[in-house]
């Protein structure tokens, strides 16, 4: 097998006939809870791999629940303002990103020759399904929900007014002085006022309910039986004893990620965003399927979402005894269409097969290390150094590239007055990263920036340094296979379950590159015993790191390291290039496309366009990037795909 290094080729977009997406495609890219268009416009600039900021399957994530709702909604109308500038200035400011050469991406392992295609052209030409721990491949295929006498009437979601749930829900989040809300029974039966009762306990958790007489008329008067602590747990009398605690449900997504999508559920369920589980987040510009559980809410309430939620769907209710964990999934599959594509057919079969056959190098994905002229990976080293001042100063200063103008005036006041307050005044979206540096900084004092940078969200800070971890380990393999090709050496590392050996002179014939792992650098791995284990101090000698002395004085920055597969062979993989003439039309049924008896596209034998749609499954935290970067041999850079589309962006 053959080794080649990284070429550069020059790529093309078509122009789309109109500048009019169709309707499924605005449909889709409405925000729910605003009834807006969202910021995907139907040009986008992300050929071959377009990046979100998060990763794409980081299946290992923490959850992170923002700050109060009232700042949170005031940032999310601001980052959703102000997405589409000058494509031409975009592509200029983009010049000052990442490319892969810079986080060390580099090698391929195929030896077939490369050739352009575009991905995400629309967000519905990336599907994901989540791969469960016991193999099953997640679908939203029912919308039925568990029959349950427990259930409340479906007059329960009517009864109120938007008005008694307005001051319902200010009691609820304790937002007034008001101890309580009297609802008047207008139809004074048993029927009706039981059903109030019975939508105050079920809409509203952790208020209780009582009927009254005043004044010769019945009032249902709603109140808060156990303070603040009801809200965040779910009244426990009220849930029956012989129903699982747990409601699971397949969440279908478009153009959101996970997280995003956990909110807007919580805030129309009006419950905490901690009550949820998951096993992995997804990516936002794409469709995905994956499945959710939540605390002690009903399938009847969640099914009724379903009417006012417009880029999510929920379905296939099951109720269970536990929630989800994260990490605790199979992997996830993939269905991709790469439009436009100019390889023969000869090249597309090469190239399918070596991802099947071969595999792809597991590259941390450009998305691991941000979009700005500032990576993540600086700055986790400069933590690791323990050289704080260059922290604050990597976050805070000002750089050239792609951000919105609320955050380079806040850089700008930053660098000429060194004034946390003055910095903050500019920032309107507070709980960005800078924002909340910048509180800290006013809180504790320039001289205390460790507990100032600790205000940051604890994820959100190992972020940093795992990005620095991933930085060296993408390095050292490009190194690893330039120097011993695919096949397995002496003094590589294979796992014997979770423990990392050294493969022995005589029995290298027993392994192949598919065994062989590579250490995230950290105080509890062990590395290898040839020419890269010596790369790895060398690296670390020249960012003034010891790779003997990986703790830190503050332990959550103590990195204990990890091993990874540097070879990954997709399972499940298949291909088939199709003809279209129209570039907004999709080019495969979604699953809730097949729930809808929407027909399959028609589509010419010998349109215009041709396009590569794949299928393939992949385990946790991999990137489908890096399978689709070894198919195309192209660089999956924003930076890179930007400059590549000025002209077709003009």
């Amino acid at each position: 097998m053959e080794t080649v290094g990284m070429n550069s080729v020059s790529l093309k977009r078509p122009r789309s006939e109109d500048g009019v997406a169709d309707a499924d495609e605005i449909k889709r890219q409405k925000v729910s809870e605003k009834s807006k268009t969202g910021n995907d416009s139907g040009q986008s600039i992300e050929t071959l791999t377009g990046q979100p900021d998060k990763s794409l399957l980081d299946d290992t994530k923490n959850e992170i629940i923002p700050n109060e709702e009232s700042e949170e909604q005031e940032d999310e109308e601001l980052e959703d303002s102000d997405e589409d500038g000058d494509p031409e200035s975009f592509a200029d400011m983009m010049k000052h990103g990442l490319t892969e050469s810079d986080v060390g991406i580099t090698k391929f392992v195929s030896s077939h020759k490369g050739f352009s295609g575009i991905l995400k052209e629309r967000y519905s030409d990336f599907v994901v399904h989540e791969i469960g721990k016991d193999g099953r491949v997640s679908h939203l295929d029912d919308f039925s929900v568990p029959v349950d006498d427990e259930d409340p009437s479906e007059e329960t979601f009517t009864v109120l007014s938007d008005e008694d749930k307005q001051r319902l829900e200010e009691l609820q989040l304790l937002k007034n002085k008001e101890t309580s809300v009297a609802i008047e029974v207008i139809e004074d039966t048993k029927e009706k006022r039981t059903v109030i009762h019975q939508a105050v306990k079920s809409l509203f958790p952790g208020l209780e309910t009582k009927t009254e007489d005043r004044d010769g008329k019945k009032y249902i008067i709603a109140y808060h039986a156990a303070g603040k602590k009801a809200l965040a747990n779910p009244r426990k009398h009220s849930w029956p004893k012989s129903r699982g605690s747990y409601c699971h449900f397949v969440l279908y997504k478009e153009n959101k990620d996970t997280m995003d999508a956990i909110n807007v559920l919580s805030k129309f369920l009006r419950v905490k965003p901690n009550i949820f589980s998951y096993m992995g987040t997804k990516d936002k510009r794409a469709i995905t399927v994956q499945e959710i559980a939540v605390l002690r809410i009903t399938a009847q309430r969640l099914a009724h979402l379903n009417k006012c939620l417009m880029n999510f769907k929920l379905g296939n209710f099951s109720y269970k005894n536990h929630p989800l964990k994260l990490g605790e999934l199979q992997g996830n599959h993939f269905t991709v269409v790469l439009r436009n594509i100019t390889g023969t057919d000869d090249q597309i079969e090469q190239a399918m097969h070596s991802l099947r056959e071969i595999g792809f190098i597991n590259y941390y994905g450009m998305q691991r290390f941000g979009t700005t002229a500032v990576p993540t990976y600086q700055i986790g080293r400069a933590i690791l150094q323990n050289n704080w001042n260059e922290v604050m100063d990597l976050i805070l200063k000002p750089r050239p590239g792609a951000e919105k103008g609320y955050l380079v005036k806040c850089r700008e006041e930053w660098a000429k007055t060194k004034d946390p307050a003055a910095a903050l005044k500019k920032l309107p979206v507070k709980r960005c990263v800078e924002g909340q540096l910048l509180r800290g900084l006013l809180k504790y004092g320039m001289k205390n920036i460790i507990s100032a940078f600790g205000i940051i969200p604890r994820n959100n800070r190992l972020m940093y340094i795992h990005s620095y971890q991933s930085y060296v380990w993408n390095n050292m393999v490009s190194k690893r296979i330039e120097e011993y090709g695919l096949r397995a050496v002496p003094g590589d590392l294979v796992l014997k379950g979770a423990t990392a050996v050294h493969i022995e002179e005589e029995d290298v014939d027993n392994y192949t590159i598919h065994d062989v792992v590579m250490p995230l650098p950290g105080f509890d791995v062990i590395y290898p015993k040839h020419k890269i284990g010596e790369a790895y101090k060398e690296m670390l000698v020249a960012d003034n790191l010891d790779i003997n002395n990986m703790r830190h004085k503050i332990r959550d920055y103590s990195l204990s390291g990890a091993y990874r597969k540097i070879i990954i062979r997709p399972q499940n993989v298949s291909w088939e290039v199709v003809a279209y003439d129209d570039p907004r039309i999709p080019l495969f049924t979604t699953d809730l496309d097949k729930l809808e008896g929407k027909p399959l596209p028609v589509l010419p034998t010998d349109g215009k366009f041709r396009a590569l749609k794949m299928e393939f499954s992949l385990p946790p935290s991999t990137y489908a990037t890096m399978a689709i970067r070894e198919v195309l041999k192209m660089d999956t850079s924003i930076k890179n795909q930007t400059q590549l589309n000025t002209t077709w962006l003009r």
